[in-house]
Formats: structure tokens, sequence, C-alpha cells
């Protein structure tokens, strides 16, 4: 179970000299960074320099080929399982179960991270309502939108909380009105001390956010140093 976050105001999520290699090729390495509780990083960067194999790799979903990765001074590498549990990562597709519907995928997840079955369900409610999904709580996952997929896993956040956010592109088929609630959830998260990971090609307002830029991380090409 996630500390709630009220008692999380300790937490530092550090990485120093990480490298990544996908298919053979290092995709970055001597990357770093430090993020404090309420602390937003924007990763900028063109197709394939590595925006979202870093994303994986604070998830713990890929392992680093080099570098350290700490949360509050200890390894991820030491206790993964807790990395996960206080961890939401939210990926290019959306992993929505067809036969399920909104109300029950939410809730399925808003109980993973919450021991009361009845305050889970209240909090997956109030996260469908806050991502306009409401009128749609019934519908099969089958039947969504690109764009109502995208809001079921953004209610997640709010239904299941966790101290890290890591995002993939999260305004990909959001319309500008839905990309505004993200934008006010976000800085609700943060400013309860929660912690954003953010890649987007896309304008989206995230206040005094450290800018992170994976070209400056690409590995110089072979036969030059």
């Amino acid at each position: 179970m996630v500390p709630p976050m009220s008692t999380a105001q300790s937490l530092l999520f550090r990485g120093s000299e990480l490298a990544c290699r996908r298919g053979g090729r290092l995709v970055f390495s001597h990357l770093g960074f430090t993020l404090e509780p309420g602390g937003a990083l924007l990763l900028l960067g063109p197709n394939g320099s590595g925006k979202s194999s870093l994303l994986r790799v604070l998830a713990g979903l890929l392992r680093p080929c080099a570098g350290q990765l700490d949360w509050n001074g200890q390894s991820l590498a030491d206790d993964p399982e807790a990395h996960a549990a206080r961890t939401h990562y939210l990926g290019h597709h959306d992993a929505i179960k067809p036969v399920l519907s909104v109300a029950e995928a939410v809730r399925f997840w808003a109980r993973l991270h919450r021991s009361d079955t009845a305050e889970a369900d209240r909090a997956a409610d109030a996260a469908i309502d806050r991502f306009g999904l409401g009128h749609l709580a019934d519908m099969p996952g089958r039947m969504l939108s690109a764009g109502q997929k995208r809001r079921v896993n953004l209610a997640r956040l709010l239904a299941a909380p966790c101290p890290l956010w890591l995002m993939d592109e999260p305004t990909t088929a959001l319309d500008r009105a839905s990309i505004a609630v993200l934008e006010t959830v976000l800085a609700e998260h943060r400013a309860g001390g929660g912690m954003v990971v953010l890649s987007t090609h896309a304008d989206i307002v995230l206040p005094d956010a450290a800018i992170l830029t994976l070209d400056r991380f690409a590995p110089a090409p072979e036969g030059l140093s």
C-alpha cells in the first residue's frame, strides 16, 4: 500500500549516469535528474531520442544498461515491487480490457491501491466524473473511442493514488477541454507532494517543470569523440 501523499514530503527520486540500449543501439547515456515532491520533469526530443525508453526505465519496466536509480537513497533494484506500488505508468497504449465497463476498469485499479472497497469505489466514481466519463460508466471498453480510452486511463491516476506519475504522451487523442482537466489534475497532484515525469509533443501547462532534452544525451556517432 502506498503511503498517503501527505506523509511523502521527504521523498527524493534520483537518476545518475543512466544509459539505455534498445535493439543493440545505445539510445542515451550519462543521463541524470533529481525529482523532489511537487516536482515535474518534462521530456523533450524527436522520435527515437529515448523518451519512451526513459519512462520505461523509470517505471522499472526496462533495466538500464548503466547507471543508478534511487528512491530516498535506496536503489530501485533492491525492492522493485515497492517501486511498482508507488508508480503509475501511462504508456502509449491504453490498456482497456474490451469486456470491462468504464466503471469496472477504474474500480479495479482503485481497489488495487485502497484497502476499503467502498472507499475505492467512491474514489473511482469521482475520478470517472472528473474526466467527464459519467455517462459512459456502463459502456464496455470495446465501444470506446481513442479519446475516451485515454480519459479512462487518466481517471485511474485519481482513483488509485501514487506519488509518482510517469506519462508518455498523455494528451494523445484528447480535446482541448480534456487537456485542461488534465492540467488541473497534474497541478493538484503536485500541490499534494506528487511527482510527474511527462513526455509530449503537444503544448501542455506544467509550471516550473524541469526540462530534460533527450538529444543532449545521445551517444556520439561511431568513430567520433
